[in-house]
C-alpha cells in the first residue's frame, strides 16, 4: 500500500529510467544478432527481466556489466535453442507478443505463458497472421489466450493489413519475417510506435518504409537478412516521465528538468495534446541515441485547458490516458477521450478503473464505451483507492493524491509498479516538496 500526502510542488533535475519498449526490443534483437550487443540504461523492471530470461532460454548469453548495463551475445544464423521449460512472460504483453514472432520463425517447439492477468489478454491478433505465415500454434479458445504451444520454422512472407494500429502486432510480424522466405509487408491504418523499425535498422537490417496519402503506414522487410550486434544507450522512458510532467504542470511553483528522455514522435502524443491546450514545455539538447531522438524537457506549473483526444493521435498516447484523466480534473472545461476501447483489454479495464477510482477522490468523470468524459477543474481529496493490479493506474492515482487539496490517499496493490517503474516511490520522495 502507498500512503500519498498532498505535495506543494515538484522540483529538481531527473533522468528517467530506460524506456521499457526499447529495452524489450534491444534484448530480443541482441538474441537474434551476430556478435555481442552492449546495452546501457537497460530498464531492470520485472517486464524487461522476463524478456531477458526468455532470450537466455533461447540461447543468448547474457552478462550484467553493472547497474542497468548488460551484454548479450546472440545466436546469429544459428538455430535458437529449444527451451526445456515453459517460457514465462510474466505480466508483459510486449514480451509475449514479440517473442511469439521470434518463436514462430524457429524450427523448435515451445510453450509461452504469463501471469493470471496476461493469460486473460487477447492473443488472436498475433496468432492469426503467424498461422498465415505457416507457424503451428495451438491454445485455449482457438489460440486466443495464453498459454500458447508454438511449433515454428519454414515461414513464408505475407502482406498483412492490421485492423488497428498496433506496435506489438506489427513488431511480431516483422520479427517473424526476419527468417521467412520472401518480403514481409505490414500495413497499418496509421503509424504506431516505430521502435522496432528504428532498432532493426540500428542492427543493420534494410527496411522499406512508406506513408500513404491517407495516413496509412507500410513497412517491408526482406527475409534472410543478418543482424549485426551494436552498442546502444536506451533513452529515458517517456511514459515514466509523463507522470512527473503531469505533476509539475498541476502543482503551483513546480519547476522540473527531465534529462535525456526519449521524444520519439510516435510516443509523445501527450505533448501534442498539451500543446493544443496552450501548455508550453521547454525542449533543450535534442540528440539521438540508437536511432531514437532524446531531449531535455523543462516543465513549469501552468493553467490547463480541456483537451480533445482521439483518432490517429491515440496510438501515440495510449499509455497516458489514465494520466490525462487526472490532468483533466484540473483543466478548465470538458475533456473528451474517444477511440480508446483498446484500454479495456490492458492489464486492467483502464477506462473503468480510472473513472471508478478518481470518482472516489471527487472527480466528475464518466466512463464511455470507448473513452472518458471529465469535467474540470474539480478539487480532489484523499481517498482509499485500488490499482486493479495495473501499474499505470497505480501511478496515475499517486499523482492524483499529490495534487489533492486535502487528505491522505491510500493506494492498494502497488507491487504491480515493479513491472515498469521500480523506483517510482523513491523518485516521488526526491522530487516532491511536501506541504
Amino acid at each position: 500500500m502507498w500512503r500519498i500526502q498532498p505535495a506543494r510542488a515538484v522540483r529538481g533535475k531527473w533522468r528517467p529510467p530506460g524506456d521499457k519498449s526499447i529495452s524489450h526490443r534491444a534484448a530480443i534483437l541482441g538474441l537474434l544478432a551476430e556478435g555481442t550487443t552492449e546495452i546501457d540504461h537497460f530498464l531492470e523492471a520485472d517486464d524487461c527481466l522476463h524478456t531477458l530470461q526468455i532470450v537466455q532460454q533461447l540461447g543468448a548469453q547474457v552478462e550484467r556489466m553493472g547497474e542497468s548495463r548488460i551484454r548479450i551475445t546472440g545466436v546469429g544464423h544459428q538455430p535458437l535453442r529449444e527451451p526445456t521449460d515453459v517460457l514465462d512472460a510474466g505480466n508483459s504483453g510486449t514480451t509475449a507478443r514479440l517473442i511469439a514472432g521470434v518463436l514462430a520463425s524457429a524450427p523448435i517447439f515451445s510453450i509461452l505463458t504469463g501471469d493470471e492477468s496476461l493469460r486473460r489478454r487477447p492473443m488472436r491478433r498475433i496468432v492469426e497472421p503467424l498461422q498465415r505465415m505457416g507457424a503451428q500454434i495451438d491454445g485455449r479458445e482457438n489460440a486466443s489466450r495464453l498459454p500458447l504451444a508454438i511449433r515454428g520454422g519454414e515461414l513464408r512472407a505475407i502482406q498483412y493489413l492490421t485492423p488497428v494500429a498496433s506496435a506489438q502486432v506489427k513488431s511480431c510480424i516483422l520479427l517473424a519475417g526476419l527468417r521467412a522466405a520472401g518480403t514481409t509487408e505490414v500495413i497499418e491504418p496509421c503509424l504506431s510506435r516505430d521502435h522496432t523499425e528504428r532498432m532493426l535498422q540500428a542492427f543493420g537490417a534494410e527496411l522499406e518504409i512508406q506513408m500513404g496519402n491517407r495516413g496509412e503506414h507500410r513497412v517491408r522487410l526482406r527475409g534472410g537478412q543478418t543482424l549485426h550486434a551494436c552498442s546502444l544507450t536506451i533513452p529515458g522512458d517517456f511514459s515514466s516521465a509523463a507522470f512527473w510532467i503531469a505533476a509539475a504542470l498541476m502543482l503551483p511553483g513546480s519547476d522540473l528538468i527531465i534529462e535525456r528522455v526519449g521524444v520519439n514522435p510516435t510516443r509523445t502524443g501527450l505533448l501534442e495534446t498539451l500543446a493544443s491546450a496552450d501548455v508550453h514545455i521547454g525542449w533543450e539538447h535534442l540528440d539521438e541515441q540508437g536511432g531514437e531522438p532524446v531531449a531535455t524537457l523543462r516543465v513549469r506549473a501552468q493553467p490547463l485547458r480541456a483537451m480533445q483526444v482521439g483518432g490517429a493521435l491515440l496510438p501515440r498516447l495510449i499509455d497516458e490516458i489514465p494520466l490525462i484523466a487526472v490532468l483533466a480534473t484540473q483543466a478548465v472545461g470538458e475533456t473528451l477521450v474517444r477511440d480508446a476501447a483498446e484500454l479495456r483489454v490492458k492489464e486492467s479495464d483502464r477506462l473503468h478503473a480510472i473513472s471508478t477510482e478518481l470518482s472516489k477522490m471527487g472527480a466528475q468523470i464518466e466512463c464511455l464505451p470507448d473513452g472518458l468524459r471529465v469535467q474540470g477543474p474539480t478539487p480532489l481529496h484523499g481517498a482509499e483507492v485500488y490499482s486493479y493490479g495495473d501499474h499505470r493506474i497505480a501511478m496515475a492515482l499517486a499523482i492524483a493524491g499529490l495534487v489533492a487539496q486535502a487528505g491522505e490517499t491510500l493506494i492498494h496493490d502497488v507491487e504491480c509498479v515493479q513491472t515498469s517503474f521500480p523506483d517510482f516511490e523513491q523518485v516521488m520522495a526526491t522530487l516532491c516538496v511536501p506541504r
